[in-house]
C-alpha cells in the first residue's frame, strides 16, 4: 500500500519501503506531535514562527504564564529535538538566543493547516460552555 490518502503525498525521503500505511503513518504522526507536545511548546514555536531571534527574557515575556523554569525546560526539549537553535554568547551577563532550525521552519505550514482545520469545525457546545465558565 503506498498512501494512506488519496490526497497524501509520494512518501518523503526516509518513509518505511513501500509508503506507509494506516499503522506505521499512525505511529509516524504520533512521534512527530510528541516533539510539540507540552503545555508551552506550541506558545513557543508561535513566538518563534516569524522567523526573528529571541532572547530568553523577551519569550519569557511573551508568554507570562510560564515560569523561568517551566520555559527553559520546553526550549532544551525543542533543542535537543532539532526545533530550535539555542546560541550562547560568552559575554557578562550571558546573552542566549533562540531562534528555529530549517526543521523547526517547516513546522509552520503545518501548524497553519491545522489551524485552519480547526477553525473550519463545526463548534461544540460543551466546548463554548466551558469557556464561559
Amino acid at each position: 500500500m503506498g498512501r494512506t490518502h488519496k490526497k497524501v503525498s509520494d512518501p518523503p525521503p526516509g518513509a518505511p519501503p513501500g509508503g506507509w500505511t494506516p499503522e506505521s503513518a499512525a505511529i509516524a504522526v504520533k512521534k512527530a506531535l510528541s516533539v510539540i507536545e507540552g503545555r508551552w511548546k506550541l506558545l513557543i514555536l508561535f513566538q518563534l514562527f516569524d522567523g526573528k531571534v529571541r532572547r530568553f527574557s523577551e519569550l519569557e515575556r511573551a508568554i507570562p504564564a510560564v515560569t523561568q523554569k517551566m520555559l527553559a525546560q520546553q526550549l532544551r526539549q525543542l533543542e535537543k529535538d532539532g526545533i530550535v537553535l539555542r546560541t550562547i554568547y560568552p559575554e557578562v551577563p550571558p546573552r542566549v538566543e533562540y531562534a528555529l532550525t530549517e526543521s523547526g521552519q517547516g513546522l509552520c505550514p503545518v501548524l497553519d493547516s491545522l489551524l485552519r482545520w480547526a477553525a473550519e469545525r463545526p463548534r461544540d457546545p460543551a466546548d463554548e460552555m466551558r469557556s464561559e465558565s
